[in-house]
C-alpha cells in the first residue's frame, strides 16, 4: 500500500486559508469528509477536536498531522493542505504551520495501513520533501512529490537493508521508540535517530512500538554488543532485557528533537547503568534527568499516587452520596440529624461501604507514591505512612500504662499521642503526601545500606529488612514529628474560631470556616472547621433546652456558622467540575472524566473528590479552592443562611433558612473557583502521541 493509496485528490487543498486552529481542523475534517471514508462526520469530527485536547499535533517546523482513530472510519485516508500564509495551532515550537494532514485510522485489527503513514510521518522530516509540496502548483504535482520521495525511501532502505546483513553490531547504539497512540510520533523519532546517526558515523537500531506492535524488534544478542541504549517513549516499554546496560530514557519529543544530544550522551557514555532489579533509583534518576529534572520527577511521583487514588475517591464518594439520597427519599432529610446518611439499614450500608474505600484514600495515596519512587519495597512503608496519616496516633490513654508513666514512656505518652481520641494527629491528605515521599526515600536510602551485604541475604532484604526498619523509620516520623505539629496547629485553629464566634464577628468566621473547607479537603484544618460547626449544633440544642427560642441571635449564630461550613465545603469539587468543562486544556484527561462525578460529590457535601486534583496540583488548585469557598462561606453567612443538619449537601436542604440566597452563595463560589483556575493553572502535561 501506498501513500497514494490513503491520500484521495479530492482531499487535497493546496491554497488553504484558516483564522485559528479550530477553524483550520473543522475545514481538513471537511475535506476527509469528501473522500467518503467517514461513515460518521460529526463523530469523527469530536474525535479530532478530542486527541488535539490531550496535546498538539503541531510537531514544530511548520508541520501539523492531526489524527483520529475511529470505528466511524470505514477505511483509512489521508486529507492535506498547504496554508501558505501559516496559521497559528498551538505547535511544539511556537512556529505558525504551513502544512497539515489529517488522519483517518479504522479502529481494527487490521493495521496494515500504519506502515504508510509511519513512511509519511518519517517523509515529513525532510526539509527537501516538505519545501517541494509547500511549493507545489497542482494537486497531480502535489501527489507526483510523494510518489518519488516514497519511492526513494524504499529503495535507500532496501540498500540499507543489505549493508547491515555485512556490518558487526559491535559499538551499535540500540533505540526504541514509543508514543500512546503510535502513528506519528514514533516514527519520527526514529527516524530523527536514525538520520542524525548516519551524519555522525554512528551505527544504530532502532525499535518502533506503534499501534501495529513492536516493529525492528531488538535482539538479546544485539542488547548485549551494545555501548548503550536509547528509550524515547511516552509509554510503556519492556525495559527488563535492558539490565545492565547503559541506558538513556526521556520523552518521545526529545528523540525527534534532541536527536544529536542523546547519540552524544550514547557514544560518550555519559549516562547510568540500568538495573532492573533497582530501576527506582539509578534508572529513575536518569529518567529524571531526561524528561525535566527533579521537578517532574516529583511531579510524577505525586501523579502515580493520585491515580491510584481517584478510583477510592469517585466509588467511596457516590456510595457515600447514594446513602444521604435513600434517607432524603425515605423523609429522613430534616429529622436525621448526626445519624443522616445512616437511618435506615440500606442507607448504612451504603455509607459503611463507601466510608472504607473513602477511608484507604490517603493511604494508598501515600502508598503508591512510595512505589513510584522505591518500586514494591516502597508499598508497605508508604501504605503504614499513609496510614497513619489519615488516622492519627493511637490513643495512649486507654493503655494500662497511661497513668504514672515515667521517662521515655511518659515523653511518648505526652507528646505523640494528642487528643482525647487521636483526632488532634490527623495530619490527611497533606500528611499523606509527605508519608508517601518519605517513605520512598527511606526505603532508597535502607537500598543503599543494604548494597554491600552478602549475597546470600538478597531474599530476606524485600521481605524483613526494607519493610522492618521502612515501617519502624516511617512511624517515629509521623507519630513523633508530622501528626503532632498537625495537632497543634488544628488545636490553635478550634481557639480561634471560638474566639471569633464569641466576639459575634458572624461573616468573618462565615469567611474563614468556608475557607478552611477547602485547604486540605477531609485533612485537620478541614476536619477543625467541620467538629466545630457540630459543635455548634450542639451548643444551640444546649440553649434551646435551656428555654432559648429557635429565632435567638444566639442560636441563629451557631446555625449561621454550620451552613457556611457546609456551603465551604461543597465549593472544590463543583468549582473544580465546573472548570474541567469550562477550561479542559487544564486538566489531563482522567481529571476531566471524573467532572460528573465531582459534580455529584459536591452536591453531597463531599470535599474530597477535590483531593485528586489538590493532591496533583496544590500550588495552583488549593489557592482557588480556598477563596471560592471563602467567598460561599462569607455571602452566606452575610445573607443569614442557617443550617440544622450537620451533613448531606442538597439532601438536607429543607433544613436550610433562605435556601435560594443559599444556592446564590454556593453558586457565586464555584464559579469564582472555576475561574480562577481557568486563569492560574497551567495546562495540563500531555504525552505526545
Amino acid at each position: 500500500m501506498k501513500i497514494r493509496d490513503l491520500l484521495s485528490a479530492e482531499s487535497i487543498e493546496l491554497n488553504g486559508t484558516a483564522t485559528g486552529k479550530e477553524d483550520i481542523l473543522n475545514q481538513m475534517v471537511d475535506l476527509m469528509a469528501k473522500s467518503g471514508k467517514i461513515r460518521d462526520v460529526e463523530t469523527y469530527r469530536k474525535g479530532v477536536f478530542a486527541r488535539e485536547e490531550e496535546g498538539t499535533t503541531g510537531i514544530g517546523e511548520g508541520i501539523a498531522i492531526p489524527h483520529c482513530k475511529s470505528d466511524v472510519v470505514t477505511k483509512p485516508g489521508l486529507a492535506a493542505m498547504v496554508v501558505k500564509d501559516g496559521v497559528e495551532f498551538e505547535a511544539l515550537d511556537g512556529e505558525p504551520v504551513k502544512l497539515l494532514f489529517l488522519i483517518a485510522a479504522p479502529n481494527t485489527k487490521d493495521n496494515v495501513h500504519l506502515d504508510v503513514l509511519s513512511r509519511l510521518s518519517v517523509l515529513l522530516m525532510d526539509e527537501g520533501f516538505t519545501g517541494k509540496l509547500l511549493s507545489a502548483k497542482s494537486v497531480d504535482e502535489f501527489l507526483q512529490v510523494i510518489d518519488n520521495a516514497e519511492q526513494e525511501k524504499e529503495d535507500k532502505e532496501k540498500q540499507e537493508e543489505t549493508a547491515k546483513e555485512t556490518v558487526s553490531h559491535s559499538g551499535r547504539v540500540l533505540a526504541v521508540t514509543a508514543c500512546p497512540t503510535g502513528i506519528a510520533h514514533t516514527y519520527m523519532a526514529a527516524e530523527a535517530l536514525e538520520k542524525k546517526a548516519a551524519e555522525m558515523g554512528i551505527a544504530i537500531k532502532v525499535e518502533t512500538r506503534g499501534s501495529g506492535g513492536a516493529k525492528n524488534v531488538l535482539t538479546q544478542a544485539e542488547i548485549d554488543e551494545a555501548i548503550c541504549i536509547i528509550v524515547a517513549a511516552d509509554t510503556k516499554v519492556p525495559m527488563d532485557r535492558f539490565d545492565g546496560k547503559k541506558l538513556i530514557e526521556c520523552k518521545v519529543a526529545d528523540g525527534i528533537n534532541k536527536a544529536e544530544e542523546l547519540l552524544n550522551r550514547a557514544v560518550k557514555g555519559s549516562t547510568s547503568v540500568y538495573h532492573a532489579a533497582e530501576s527506582a533509583s539509578s534508572a529513575k534518576e536518569e529518567r529524571a534527568e531526561g524528561k525535566g529534572g527533579i521537578g517532574h520527577s516529583v511531579y510524577t511521583h505525586l501523579m502515580s499516587g493520585v491515580s491510584h487514588m481517584l478510583p477510592f475517591v469517585i466509588g467511596g464518594g457516590i456510595m457515600t452520596a447514594l446513602a444521604f439520597l435513600i434517607d432524603t427519599i425515605l423523609g429522613y432529610g430534616a429529622t436525621g440529624g448526626g445519624n443522616f446518611g445512616s437511618c435506615t439499614p440500606l442507607s448504612a450500608f451504603f455509607k459503611y461501604g463507601g466510608g472504607l474505600a473513602m477511608g484507604l484514600m490517603v493511604p494508598v495515596l501515600a502508598g503508591y507514591i512510595a512505589y513510584s519512587i522505591a518500586d514494591r519495597p516502597g508499598l508497605a512503608v508508604g501504605f503504614t505512612g499513609g496510614l497513619l496519616a489519615s488516622s492519627g496516633n493511637a490513643l495512649a490513654a486507654g493503655y494500662a500504662w497511661a497513668d504514672g508513666t515515667s521517662g521515655f514512656q511518659k515523653f511518648i505518652a505526652d507528646f505523640a499521642f494528642q487528643g482525647a481520641d487521636g483526632g488532634n494527629t490527623v495530619s490527611g491528605f497533606l500528611g499523606g503526601i509527605v508519608a508517601g515521599f518519605l517513605a520512598g526515600y527511606i526505603v532508597l536510602l535502607l537500598k543503599k545500606l543494604c548494597k554491600n551485604l552478602p549475597a546470600s541475604l538478597d531474599g530476606i532484604k524485600p521481605t524483613l529488612i526494607y519493610p522492618l526498619c521502612g515501617i519502624f523509620l516511617i512511624s517515629v516520623l509521623m507519630c513523633f514529628i508530622f501528626n503532632p505539629l498537625i495537632g497543634l496547629i488544628n488545636t490553635g485553629l478550634s481557639n480561634m474560631l471560638t474566639a471569633l464566634s464569641s466576639a459575634g464577628l458572624i461573616t468573618l468566621l462565615g469567611l474563614l470556616l468556608g475557607a478552611m473547607m477547602a485547604i486540605d479537603m477531609g485533612g485537620p484544618i478541614n476536619k477543625a472547621a467541620y467538629v466545630f460547626g457540630t459543635g455548634m449544633l450542639a451548643t444551640a440544642a444546649d440553649m434551646m433546652a435551656n428555654g432559648a427560642a429557635s429565632t435567638d441571635p444566639a442560636v441563629q449564630a451557631c446555625y449561621i456558622a454550620m451552613a457556611s461550613i457546609m456551603v465551604g465545603g461543597m465549593v472544590p469539587p463543583v468549582g473544580i467540575a465546573l472548570a474541567c468543562w469550562f477550561f479542559p486544556k487544564k486538566f489531563t484527561e482522567a481529571e476531566r472524566n471524573s467532572k460528573v462525578s465531582n459534580l455529584v460529590m459536591g452536591c453531597s457535601f463531599i470535599t474530597e473528590g477535590a483531593i485528586p486534583f489538590a493532591a496533583s496540583d496544590p500550588i495552583h488548585v488549593i489557592p482557588c479552592t480556598l477563596v471560592g469557598a471563602g467567598v460561599a462561606g462569607f455571602l452566606s453567612a452575610l445573607f443569614g443562611c442557617t443550617l440544622m443538619a450537620p451533613h448531606g449537601g442538597i439532601f438536607v436542604f429543607a433544613t436550610v433558612g433562605k435556601p435560594l440566597m443559599y444556592i446564590i452563595s454556593w453558586v457565586l463560589g464555584s464559579i469564582v473557583t472555576a475561574v480562577m483556575l481557568g486563569f492560574i493553572k497551567k495546562d495540563a502535561t500531555h504525552a505526545g502521541s
